[in-house]
């Protein structure tokens, strides 16, 4: 493979839920005198910290951050939002001699992002949406994950049922083009991303490693305030998009007394589960990503210097 030099270079760190990416970030940041741009869907939204583990300023260690907590809840945002954004900072990144470190697990961001997808013009109608927003809150995100998955079978399966405005969104473009959401992603692929990248995936060998981090991170999160939170953006926010976040919708039932905070803290367990299992199965179609198994290296030092290894190996080629 031959790298253009011509090119930005910037670097992506992806992988399921609880793998670790924001700490590997922050550690080759350090390292490499990089600068994070936040690839994750639901950490862009402000008072939105604990259900999707969002970095404390402690945490950052001084490195700088972007697409964080910088838009209100009930903002539309959409992937083209995201692409032009990070673009945006891309190049500011850049334009002060840092290395631009693309983290998250949103995939659909990150590829949108590096294979330069180019977004159709598609018309919004505000009655169609309102016919669809109306449909999910009377049968349930599920029930319109559906018909988008009977029009779309393949478009259905990379948005999250309770991204209700990707699948809204979604439907959209499959009635005003004529075509299928996916036929439409790939028409928007352009044949060169205007980046040299690298990107590095974190997982584990075995799914159990991971599914245990992921059912302690949601303990940890109930100790430090996220049913408190959970509440709060809840009563502010209703069933928008902001609040369809795993680790907030699935407490609305204890908070309207239908089911002990016990069993909604294990659905939000269960449900983050199954959000892992479908973002490998994302990442794991793109040959691209280089990935490090992290049951397999038992100290951060060794994860961070085959991290290196990997992106000094790949700028030789």
């Amino acid at each position: 493979m031959e790298r253009n030099s011509e090119k930005p270079f910037v670097l992506a760190v992806v992988g399921p839920t609880a793998s670790g990416k924001t700490a590997m970030g922050i550690r080759l940041a350090k390292e490499l005198d990089g600068e994070i741009i936040s690839a994750d869907s639901m950490q862009i939204y402000k008072g939105m910290d604990i259900a999707t583990a969002k970095p404390t300023a402690e945490e950052m260690q001084g490195v700088p951050h972007h697409l964080i907590d910088f838009l209100d809840r009930n903002e539309a945002f959409s992937v083209a939002d995201y692409v032009s954004l990070a673009n945006e900072k891309i190049a500011e990144v850049l334009s002060r001699g840092k290395l631009p470190i693309i983290v998250g697990g949103t995939g659909l961001y990150i590829s949108s992002l590096l294979d330069n997808i180019k977004f159709s013009e598609t018309r919004n109608d505000d009655e169609y949406r309102k016919e669809l927003t109306e449909y999910a809150e009377k049968y349930g995100n599920e029930a319109l994950h559906a018909r988008l998955a009977e029009i779309d079978e393949e478009g259905a399966a990379e948005i999250h049922p309770n991204n209700v405005v990707r699948v809204i969104r979604a439907l959209e473009i499959c009635r005003f083009t004529g075509k299928k959401f996916s036929e439409v992603k790939r028409e928007g692929r352009e044949t060169e991303s205007r980046y040299d990248s690298i990107i590095l995936g974190l997982t584990y060998s075995d799914r159990q490693m991971l599914y245990d981090r992921i059912n302690k991170r949601v303990d940890i999160m109930a100790e430090n305030g996220l049913v408190e939170e959970s509440r709060q953006v809840w009563l502010e926010s209703g069933l928008k998009t902001a609040s369809n976040a795993i680790g907030y919708k699935e407490l609305i039932p204890y908070f309207e007394n239908k089911a002990s905070l016990e069993e909604c803290i294990d659905k939000i367990k269960q449900e983050t589960r199954r959000y892992a299992k479908r973002q490998l199965t994302w990442f794991r179609r793109n040959e691209q990503i280089w990935w490090i198994l992290l049951d397999e290296i038992d100290k951060t030092e060794k994860i961070l210097e085959k991290c290196k290894k990997y992106i000094a190996n790949r700028k030789k080629i």
